[in-house]
């Protein structure tokens, strides 16, 4: 990876030989297993609507509204439930889905943005961000449309949002690469939220997702600073391990507030 970077602000000790404006870093090397987890559980929760779906699970049937599909019933966001104490719902819709085409492009989205995340935020971080930013997001759908909704976009928007904060804490070291990087995010952003005009698209709930994602990041995102000497050096993470405890908990507290409006 190829990083800008002021060597006599980095390392003052060496101005008689000042170190080039680009260099060869090695970059984190977090293992990503949480990105498959997840995709193998959610593709898991698809074939079990499917079967479902399909007649394939006799004797079972959907106590609260008609649908063959058992996972739908009892973890899509429904406001009246949630209301009734099913709040499990509002996290439980990240796994489900409504289509092939829609569970295809919730994965092809998980496999585009996070293995890059997970190296950087390692695996329990990332995790912590993907329940985070799929819980912000349907509390906020929960409080501003009555419409049913499932999906991982809650959570995918999050990672989008995550993203575009890990790049802004660390301009200094991506360099020029960070101003294409962000446009390149919010148009990504602007033009996903103009698809979710059209009818049957929950975009509070996106818009929820990508609020608690940048909330999650912004306390929890590493902020780099370059380690080692020429020509070993690497990225050293100067955030404490514990941020991603307090991100997590200050995010889903603030979340968790706004839905007990509802209640109230």
């Amino acid at each position: 990876m190829t990083i800008e970077s002021n060597p006599i602000d980095d390392f003052p000790e060496e101005e008689a030989r000042p170190l080039p404006a680009r260099m060869m870093v090695r970059l984190p090397q977090n293992p990503v297993i949480a990105v498959y987890v997840i995709m193998v559980i959610t593709i898991l929760v698809y074939l079990l609507q499917m079967a479902s779906g399909q007649g394939l699970l006799s004797g079972l049937s959907c106590p609260y509204f008609y649908s063959p599909d058992i996972a739908a019933c009892y973890g899509l966001k429904v406001n009246e439930l949630i209301l009734d104490g099913q709040l499990w719902r509002l996290i439980a819709p990240i796994l489900l889905h409504g289509s092939l085409l829609h569970i295809g492009f919730n994965m092809y989205a998980l496999n585009a943005l996070g293995p890059e995340l997970e190296r950087h935020f390692g695996i329990k971080s990332f995790l912590s961000l993907y329940l985070v930013a799929g819980f912000a997001g349907f509390v906020l759908s929960f409080l501003l449309t009555a419409a049913p909704s499932l999906g991982a976009s809650t959570a995918i928007f999050g990672l989008l949002a995550a993203q575009g904060v890990f790049v802004y804490r660390n301009q200094r070291i991506f360099g020029p690469r960070a101003g294409a990087v962000l446009r390149s995010i919010l148009n990504i952003a602007v033009i996903n939220f103009i698809i979710g005009l059209s009818p049957g698209i929950d975009n509070w709930g996106h818009f929820g997702g990508l609020l608690g994602g940048a909330l999650f990041a912004w306390f929890a995102a590493p902020v780099y600073e370059l380690g080692g000497k020429e020509p070993e050096f690497h990225l050293v993470n100067t955030r404490p391990a514990s941020n991603t405890i307090m991100a997590a908990l200050v995010t889903l507290l603030i979340f968790a507030l706004l839905a007990a409006t509802r209640f109230i």
